[in-house]
């Protein structure tokens, strides 16, 4: 199971919200590039990078500062979410070097683009599916819609989609512990690989996902608990090699 560092952009700088709050963030670096090298050098294989400005706005803000990143580090994968709304702005991150592009809330409105957008780029489109309340939300968090995660990847498995990641909003930035339950259930649902996001806080979350990676759980992104330290991203990366070993 991979360990995928998140470098969450706002106004160019690192940042962490809690819950989905513009207002309630925390700068932990005005140096994203730094950061991403930070990660790189602990052992991270992917990053996580969302433009939380372009969630919000509904186009890409912080374009520039991952297309710093990517060009920085063109051996190590990338995936990107926030703002991505149109077939356009998908075919300029994949055309910079990102590896896989996450729709959110443009696949929730559209469930027509996403599976047109999986043709064109077979295996680089996954779904984000950031749930409050059993709900799934949209427009940067601040807009509940009348869906469940799991009719909504089911639906977005048919469409080819690479992944869904995983997010409970509740549980993002608190440093509460991850949803387990919920992400197992999303995960027995379907048959495309879930990567877990929200809550990770220690390592004994690390040791939790990591027992139930063979539901389909294939990734955790984490983000406060290691900028805050509460988790050291290099031992949770080991500790999910040695027990993901071997796991389909």
């Amino acid at each position: 199971m991979l360990l995928i560092p998140a470098i969450d952009l706002k106004n160019g700088q690192c940042v962490r919200l809690r819950q989905g709050r513009m207002e309630d963030n925390t700068v932990f670096s005005n140096d994203p590039q730094a950061v991403a090298q930070r990660w790189i050098e602990a052992g991270a294989r992917l990053l996580h990078l969302v433009d939380l400005d372009g969630a919000f706005a509904g186009r890409p803000i912080n374009a520039t500062v991952i297309a710093d990143i990517v060009r920085a580090y063109p051996q190590h994968p990338v995936q990107v979410g926030g703002g991505i709304r149109d077939a356009d702005t998908v075919a300029r991150y994949l055309d910079m070097g990102v590896r896989y592009v996450i729709l959110g809330t443009k696949a929730v409105r559209d469930p027509a683009f996403v599976e047109a957008s999986c043709k064109r780029f077979p295996g680089q489109i996954l779904v984000g599916l950031d749930a409050r309340g059993g709900q799934v939300a949209i427009e940067g968090w601040a807009e509940l819609s009348q869906h469940t995660p799991i009719d909504m990847a089911r639906t977005f498995e048919q469409a080819g989609v690479a992944g869904i990641v995983y997010t409970d909003i509740g549980r993002d930035g608190m440093m509460t512990g991850v949803n387990v339950d919920s992400t197992v259930a999303l995960a027995r649902a379907v048959a495309i690989p879930i990567i877990a996001s929200g809550g990770i806080t220690n390592i004994a979350d690390i040791r939790a996902l990591c027992a139930v990676a063979h539901e389909g759980i294939v990734a955790a992104i984490t983000g406060r608990a290691i900028y805050e330290g509460t988790l050291d991203f290099a031992a949770g990366q080991q500790l999910a090699d040695e027990m993901t070993r071997g796991v389909p």
